[in-house]
């Protein structure tokens, strides 16, 4: 296991300031010390900003992340994220021109409100973004810093979902820990041993990251949100979700028994005992993790089999390669489709999609990218939305009332 990110959730505003970022790159910078000298591996720093309409002007929005690029970076922050675009709002045209500023920037945007309503208009604008940033660079990069939100909470580590609230700093870690569900699947007897394993082992490193984190929090005064445990992969086999969830016995991720399996583990991290932030489930990043890259590759894993395994799992559809010439009409149903299981399920879901330039559903992709598994393109359906689901309301999607 290692950990993704130490996220740091502050206000720094625009223009910035720079006394709070020194501060905070003190507290991050430090706390990556005390966590590698516990023998913990640190893979990088990151700050999250409030909702950047909240503090810059839209037509200032590439001029501020150009800024925070090069100055949170300065103190020690690999990556900064200046959170979402709200689902009723006209920010949404500056997004890409900020994101070609540098890519330490991520910025994400809402499909849903505060008030548990889809936004149609959102949902169009949102795949309209994901569009023009398929284009912004030759292998569709842009769009891994962007994601669509539905119904996330602030202080969610994981980028590009992370974002921070008005007030004083806080912090939250982020794991890398699909290596875990191997470990505890791997020799277990029957399902109940895997889940106690699985249960044990969580439990045993949360109290090791917690009782530094508390160490930290007493030291700086900056609230220890807590641990987002969503089983995240690294493309390779020893650190693949997919495989964990294959040592349960089946044949390969995305057959008939993948759901059951998705809702098992997601289940058995739901009894582990530990402060939690974010997702805490299960993610599914095809491109991040090589046994999902060999399944989609295989035929084994659609677009809509990867939404419905996001009803019973952590963070919906994530790092999905899609042909280049997918078009905002085509994604629009997706995101709308994604928004409502969240609301409906009371849970948070995310969508980042990656149409790749140049490529065909079917074709391999070419990544030289140390943190990707090259797969297949997945198709997407041709249908577009008209009539009443063409128009720009906002419809309310109440969680499913639990029977009498």
């Amino acid at each position: 296991m290692k950990i993704r990110s130490i996220t740091v959730f502050c206000q720094p505003g625009f223009p910035i300031n720079r006394l709070l970022l020194q501060k905070v790159g003190i507290f991050a910078n430090h706390a990556r010390k005390l966590y590698q000298d516990k023998g913990f591996e640190v893979q990088s720093l990151r700050l999250a900003t409030p909702p950047f309409e909240q503090f810059i002007a839209p037509v200032d929005l590439a001029v501020a992340a150009q800024g925070y690029a090069i100055e949170a970076h300065a103190d020690g922050f690999e990556y900064i994220s200046l959170g979402p675009a709200s689902a009723d709002t006209n920010a949404w045209q500056a997004i890409p021109e900020a994101l070609s500023k540098s890519d330490r920037i991520f910025i994400s945007a809402n499909l849903t409100t505060p008030a548990g309503a889809v936004s149609l208009a959102a949902a169009r604008a949102c795949a309209q973004t994901i569009v023009r940033l398929s284009g912004l660079e030759p292998d569709g990069f842009a769009n891994l810093r962007f994601c669509a939100l539905a119904n996330v909470p602030a202080h969610t580590p994981f980028f590009p979902a992370a974002y921070a609230q008005l007030g004083r700093p806080v912090f939250a870690l982020a794991l890398e820990a699909a290596d875990l569900a191997l470990q505890a699947f791997s020799h277990a007897r029957t399902l109940q041993e895997a889940s106690s394993n699985l249960i044990s082992v969580v439990e045993s490193q949360a109290r090791q990251l917690e009782e530094i984190a508390n160490h930290l929090s007493q030291m700086y005064g900056y609230e220890f949100k807590g641990l987002d445990f969503t089983l995240a992969p690294f493309p390779t086999e020893t650190v693949s979700i997919a495989r964990a969830l294959e040592n349960l016995g089946l044949e390969s991720f995305g057959q008939s028994g993948s759901l059951f399996t998705c809702a098992f583990l997601t289940q058995s991290l739901d009894q582990a005992v530990f402060k939690r932030t974010g997702f805490n489930g299960l993610m599914l990043p095809v491109l991040e993790d090589s046994g999902l890259a060999t399944s989609a590759s295989d035929g084994h894993l659609s677009l809509r089999d990867l939404l419905l395994f996001s009803a019973v799992c952590g963070a919906g559809l994530d790092v999905i390669p899609l042909p280049g010439d997918t078009t905002a009409e085509q994604l629009t149903p997706l995101l709308l489709d994604l928004a409502a299981l969240s609301l409906r399920l009371t849970k948070p879901l995310t969508a980042r999609l990656m149409p790749i330039p140049g490529k065909k559903a079917g074709q391999m992709t070419a990544f030289n990218f140390g943190y990707f598994a090259n797969s297949r393109i997945l198709p997407i359906e041709k249908s577009s939305l008209h009539g009443r689901l063409s128009a720009d309301e906002q419809v309310t999607i109440a969680p499913r009332k639990p029977q009498q």
